[in-house]
């Protein structure tokens, strides 16, 4: 019973991120693609609708990040992705959806289920 418990907590714990993200190694994608303007203007309707509130003004504009854990399969599949909370749930999962997307053609199987870090910046 005991060992089925510890079994079943591994299990979880192997779907879960750590709880410290900067030890994890980069996402292994190779080809580093940043979204298109265009892409960021769901994330500035996000804002504009006072739906989001994460959006920092800069000297271009605004911009938003959304930092990602992903776990990758041994054959290279993802098979979670965790978005770290903004406060816009929205764009975090508008986020997730580009991160999978870039990772369909351009993700290096690890050999091993691991854990990576990435992350999405949005600007208009």
């Amino acid at each position: 019973m005991i060992g089925a418990l510890l079994a079943q907590a591994a299990m979880v714990a192997a779907i879960n991120p750590p709880g410290d993200w900067s030890g994890l190694a980069p996402l292994p994608i190779q080809r580093p693609a940043a979204p298109a303007r265009a892409l960021s203007q769901f994330v500035r309707d996000e804002v504009a609708a006072g739906r989001c509130a994460a959006a920092v003004a800069t000297p271009r504009g605004y911009a938003l990040s959304v930092d990602l854990a992903v776990l990758v399969g041994a054959g290279g599949q993802v098979r979670r992705i965790v978005p770290r909370a903004i406060g816009c749930a929205t764009v975090e999962q508008y986020a997730s959806g580009i991160a999978l997307n870039l990772t369909r053609t351009a993700l290096r199987a690890p050999g091993a289920d691991t854990w990576y870090r990435t992350t999405v910046d949005f600007a208009w």
